[in-house]
């Protein structure tokens, strides 16, 4: 039963061709069992590896689409050689636990720029996630993002405060808030992160790179770098 676990893994990660080598070793279950007592770390690495895999293909049915941002939805510096995408819910205690990363990353790398994908999956969060949208064209976005998370959790009342702080025409952002446009954002947006696999915010793509939950400073400047150097 051990043997054609670890089989049906090689083939997964490696192809028949692999699978089909290790079938050869001529191992039994008991032989397969010790080896991998002794060398445990390989079906961790073979896991990693499957998992690296699965990403860089589901990557690949999104394309470029994941980030090329809804116009003025951008963090940072909107022309950065270094790009994160953050899937992101202002209803979110994880998503707002990430924030002091996401400012320390754009403080420590002047050339990142942050695509932000509003992805509202909790209850009262889509009225947020629009007035977001609708700030991005007028050109201020970041600091309806900012006070947004700043002032807790989304309520009509933590809305139009973040509006005003970040000095919306109000009218006009109504308008936008309830567009076409901005529903067809929101449904892009849920596709790309089923297409992805995500299960929850915040979600993030450094590369190929996949990222899920609030990973820390650390992962997503390492996460960055190694998209760069890629």
């Amino acid at each position: 039963m051990l043997r054609n676990l670890v089989t049906a893994l090689i083939a997964a990660v490696f192809g028949f061709a692999g699978a089909a080598a290790w079938s050869l070793t001529g191992l039994g279950d008991g032989q397969t069992r010790s080896y991998l007592m002794a060398n445990p770390e390989i079906l961790s690495d073979m896991a990693g590896k499957l998992q690296d895999q699965r990403n860089k293909a589901r990557l690949a049915q999104v394309g470029p689409i994941a980030d090329t941002p809804f116009p003025g939805a951008v963090l940072g510096n909107p022309k950065g050689t270094k790009t994160l995408v953050k899937f992101t819910d202002y209803g979110c205690t994880y998503c707002r636990a990430s924030e002091a990363d996401v400012q320390k990353l754009i403080r420590n790398d002047p050339n990142l720029r942050i695509v932000v994908r509003e992805w509202p999956i909790f209850d009262g969060s889509e009225a947020a996630a629009r007035m977001a949208l609708a700030a991005a064209k007028q050109s201020k976005y970041a600091a309806f993002y900012r006070a947004m998370f700043k002032d807790g959790p989304p309520s009509p009342a933590s809305i139009d405060r973040a509006a005003q702080e970040a000095n919306l025409d109000m009218a006009q952002a109504r308008r936008d808030a309830a567009s076409q446009e901005v529903t067809n954002e929101l449904a892009k947006n849920n596709a790309l992160a089923s297409t992805l696999g995500f299960t929850g915010t915040p979600s993030w793509i450094a590369g190929n790179q996949i990222l899920q939950g609030a990973v820390g400073y650390r992962a997503l400047a390492d996460a960055i770098s190694d998209e760069k150097s890629a």
